[in-house]
Parts: structure tokens; sequence; C-alpha cells
């Protein structure tokens, strides 16, 4: 057994989360995939195969501790980069509908890749800005469910995000530490995009104890039609 599965499955299994040796031969062959298309693409600064186990497959899926996802519904990864948290996820719950988006086409190459060499169905990955998908008619508030791990501010990522969520959907932000000071500044934005914060999750990942949480917002309503604003407004004039 190889260092990367050997930490896969000690992680996991502090984790609380069960493993079976298939998933685990996926996950070793993402891992590979990953660090190969890393020499030549910018895909990830984590590459030693604890810390990839650690940060990148388990921060993405430990998030099934606590949400349980419907089955055969619809999930959005915006901004998935190398896959996270999308492509772990659908190697855990192959019954979900994926759909992966980055806005650099190289990355999006890499993705559906990825996808066709690990034999996944019903994901795909699209070449689009964040903005370009809240407004584009065959994806707005079509998600079950919207993720992100980008880095940005929760006003910013929910003005991306919730346009592509439906009624009743949840747009769920991956994120470190997460300040009061950006907590309240998010409720504004949310108000605008027919959000609601439903609950903050906080945990800790085993072994290195660094702290994390999930905001769970809920779509009370429909976002206006103006939201998302134009390129690259929304991250220079957050709501």
């Amino acid at each position: 057994m190889n260092d990367f599965s050997e930490s896969l499955i000690t992680i996991f299994n502090e984790a609380g989360i069960g493993l079976s040796d298939d998933k685990i031969e996926l996950f070793n062959r993402y891992f590979n995939l990953v660090i190969e298309a890393n020499k030549y693409i910018n895909l990830t600064s984590i590459t030693e195969p604890f810390d990839f186990a650690l940060k990148h497959i388990l921060d993405s899926v430990i998030i099934l501790k606590f949400i349980d996802f419907e089955k055969s519904s619809l999930l959005v990864d915006l901004g998935s980069g190398a896959g996270f948290p999308g492509i772990p996820l659908k190697i855990m719950r192959p019954d979900l509908n994926m759909i992966l988006i980055d806005s650099l086409n190289k990355r999006v190459d890499f993705l559906n890749s990825t996808i066709s060499e690990l034999n996944l169905s019903s994901i795909e990955a699209l070449h689009l800005r964040a903005e370009e998908a809240g407004q584009d008619i065959t994806l707005r508030e079509k998600a079950d469910y919207c993720l992100s791990r980008a880095v940005a501010s929760l006003s910013v990522l929910s003005e991306y995000c919730l346009p592509l969520v439906k009624l009743n959907g949840l747009f769920i932000s991956y994120k470190g530490r997460l300040s009061k000071e950006e907590l309240d500044k998010s409720a504004h934005a949310l108000n605008l995009l027919g959000g609601s914060l439903s609950k903050s999750i906080r945990y800790s990942l085993p072994k290195s104890g660094d702290e994390r949480c999930l905001q769970v917002i809920s779509k009370i309503s429909h976002t206006p039609k103006k939201y998302p604003r134009k390129a690259g407004i929304p991250s220079k004039k957050p709501l």
C-alpha cells in the first residue's frame, strides 16, 4: 500500500467515514492525475500525500457528515479548480448529478479528462465565469445545491452562487475561520439575493486540528434578474 492510501485510510478512520476498496483506488488515481497535471497547470500547492488526503480529499467530503444530500439531486461546484469538492464528493456519492464550473479553460480540460479517466458518469465541467453561469438560463436556479471552496468573501460568493440555486435549495460555502465582521457584512447581500443563513457548522480536521466551517444558506426567494452583476463587479463592489 502506498503513502497516499495509508494516509487516506488513517484520516478517514479518524473522521469516522468509511472507505471501500474501490473508492480508495479511485482516490489514488485522482491524486496521481492531479499531481501529474500539476507539472503543467497550476492546480494546487498541496502535493504531499498526507496533506493532499487531509486538506483536499477529506475536507471536500467531510460535509457528508453534516448534510444529507438528497439522492440524484443536482450539485454545482463553483470555482472547482482541480475538482474540489465536486470530484471527491462524486466518488463518495455516485448517485449525485454534478456540474463543475471554472473560469480557466485549461483547468476545465483537466477536469473533463479526469472525469473520463475515472469513468465517472452524470458529471461534467463547464468553462464559465461565475457571473456568466448565474445568468445562463440553462443553469440559473436549477441546482439543488451549490458548493464553493473558492477564496472570496461570503458576500461575493453569495452573488455568484445563489443565482444558481433553485427555491428551497442550499448554497454551502466552505470556509476556514470566518470572522463575525464577514458574516455580518454578508447579511445585506443575502437579503438582496434571496438567501437566508440557515446554520454555521464548525469542525476541526483530524490530525492537524485545522479549524473549518460550513456556511449553510437557504434559498428562500427568487434572486432578482440583475444578479449576478457583470464580470468583475461583484468582487470590486461587494453588495
